[in-house]
């Protein structure tokens, strides 16, 4: 099991979900999310797919010589992570999607589609560990670790799309929801400590009102 094998199954299973009829027709219409059209949330799905072509990219003849901070360490420094709505960062994710989404969903998924399948190439010349220089932070992450974060916003914004047209979540394979699962378990435990993530999953008489990580 990879981490590259669970993004192109994720990212595989994005595609398809942006191309349904059902999407399509609500292209315009609200989201589940606050503010974000379905569009716009398509929108953002697409972004983390075309975000991993602009990261290999980048690294082809890099020079940086930036060590990869951990995993961790990158959602505390994330400015949108904690931040309110109508935030600067998180409305910037938002005018971003909605930007991808004007595209219409024909084009979006084209784009998205092409992007993908450049990237089963590329990535199958990749170990895991090359670092990634983010050029929207001033950071680096090793490639596996970049690749975690657009699973997390893979299938969490996948549930998102389902949820906004009535379907059940999507069911994920094991490689891609795994280090997902991992990360947010590992996030919550850091926000709210052990225990409290460990009653949530064991002890529901004395589990905490929530262990929420964003």
């Amino acid at each position: 099991m990879t981490v590259i094998t669970g993004y192109l199954s994720a990212a595989e299973q994005a595609v398809t979900l942006m191309a349904r009829p059902d999407v399509v027709a609500a292209w315009q219409q609200p989201s589940a999310l606050p503010e974000m059209t379905t569009g716009a949330l398509a929108g953002h799905l697409a972004f983390q797919i075309l975000s991993v072509s602009a990261a290999l990219s980048d690294m082809t003849g890099s020079d940086s010589t930036e060590p990869p901070i951990p995993l961790l360490e990158h959602y505390e420094r994330a400015a949108w992570v904690g931040a309110p709505l109508d935030g600067e960062a998180n409305a910037g994710i938002r005018a971003r999607a909605e930007q991808y989404g004007t595209d219409g969903p024909l084009a979006l998924v084209a784009r998205a589609r092409a992007a993908l399948a450049e990237q089963r190439g590329e990535l199958a010349k990749r170990t895991g560990a090359e670092p990634v220089m983010l050029s929207s932070t001033g950071w680096a992450l090793r490639l596996d670790d970049f690749l975690v974060t657009r699973l997390v916003e893979l299938v969490v914004h996948q549930d998102d799309l389902a949820v906004g047209l009535g379907w059940p979540t999507p069911e994920f394979t094991d490689e891609a929801y795994d280090p997902v699962l991992l990360l947010l378990a590992r996030l919550a435990a850091r926000r709210h400590g052990q225990g409290a993530l460990l009653r949530a999953l064991t002890r529901a008489e004395r589990a905490p009102g929530a262990v929420n990580v964003f």
